[in-house]
């Protein structure tokens, strides 16, 4: 509810709608202490709350945009365990927070697009290597999720300093793999639909972590179209940006990897620069446009076995 001081109304206070804008005032039978009121220009049920009142447009807008607002009391008490400390690589919604009573690190992310059952689902059903989910918080706005902090460096923080050695992109896409097979191998598979290189963590002890499940979402094989497209541009496969035969799958995620895997060694997309010798083969069926002839991630990780092997040369 907004105060504008500068619309003339009966009352000290203009009640003006938060459905349609109008005042509120002006409207038959209206009165601050009914609690209540529903807005006879377009329906809506606005809270007549004095402790609700805004003194400025941009007050109101921003009280709209505020990502705790609507928490419960017990949430907002809940959730105060956890100061903030900084934003991480300058993003607003990714926050690295302290629990103020042991001291551990958690990041918090502010998620407008999201899948609860998703992150609800993780949270009671961890998958190895991934960050464990301690609280789902949700607000008007938002999903607030509070996860493991995961010390170490992203593959594109990685890759700032030079391309792999092809060895060790081929172990750390096979550990990635690993974890994907994981999700697909569900009773009902997780499509992740944003590996990419700063998704990918390398832990001081060399160990291999998928992040942000922002964007994930369950494995429908009755949906012939994602209802909304969602990814990052040149890791995206083309069913999951509106084009192909099919809605996001298992198989969307192997796209991806092919991509990260070609990086990794020349630097370089795949349109720009081809992996040297036989790993090529294996990426370009990883980023195949029809997504049926791309491998599983059981079957890449054997293809990779089988790199590692001896046969990256030639």
């Amino acid at each position: 509810m907004l105060i504008n001081p500068d619309v003339y109304a009966p009352s000290d206070i203009s009640w003006i709608c938060d459905g349609c804008g109008k005042m509120l005032n002006t409207q038959p039978g209206f009165n601050e202490d009914c609690g209540e009121w529903k807005c006879t220009e377009c329906g809506f049920i606005n809270k007549i709350d004095i402790s609700e009142l805004y003194v400025s447009e941009d007050e109101f807008q921003a009280e709209l945009r505020n990502p705790y607002r609507g928490l419960s009391d017990a949430d907002a008490l809940e959730l105060s365990i956890y100061e903030d400390e900084r934003c991480v690589e300058g993003r607003e919604n990714i926050i690295l927070a302290r629990d103020r009573e042991t001291g551990t690190l958690y990041i918090k992310k502010l998620l407008a697009d999201y899948n609860k059952s998703v992150f609800e689902f993780l949270k009671v059903h961890p998958v190895s290597h991934m960050p464990l989910i301690k609280d789902l918080f949700e607000s008007d706005n938002c999903l607030i999720v509070i996860e493991e902090f995961i010390e170490g460096s992203t593959v594109s923080d990685l890759l700032e300093k030079g391309p792999f050695p092809e060895d060790r992109a081929v172990r750390v896409i096979r550990d990635v793999c690993t974890i994907l097979k994981d999700l697909h191998s569900l009773s009902t598979p997780i499509i992740h639909r944003d590996v990419k290189p700063s998704n990918i963590i390398i832990t001081p002890e060399g160990e291999v972590y998928l992040l942000d499940m922002n964007v994930a979402k369950w494995f429908d094989p009755d949906k012939t179209d994602d209802t909304r497209y969602m990814g990052t541009r040149d890791y995206a496969a083309p069913e999951q940006v509106g084009y192909g035969l099919s809605a996001s799958s298992a198989k969307t995620d192997i796209y991806a990897v092919g991509v990260m895997l070609n990086e990794m060694i020349t630097l370089k997309l795949p349109k720009e620069e081809k992996a040297p010798g036989k790993i090529w083969e294996i990426i370009e069926r990883c980023i195949s446009l029809e997504a049926e002839k791309r491998y599983t991630a059981e079957e890449l990780i054997a293809e990779l076995d089988w790199l590692e092997g001896g046969n990256l040369a030639g």
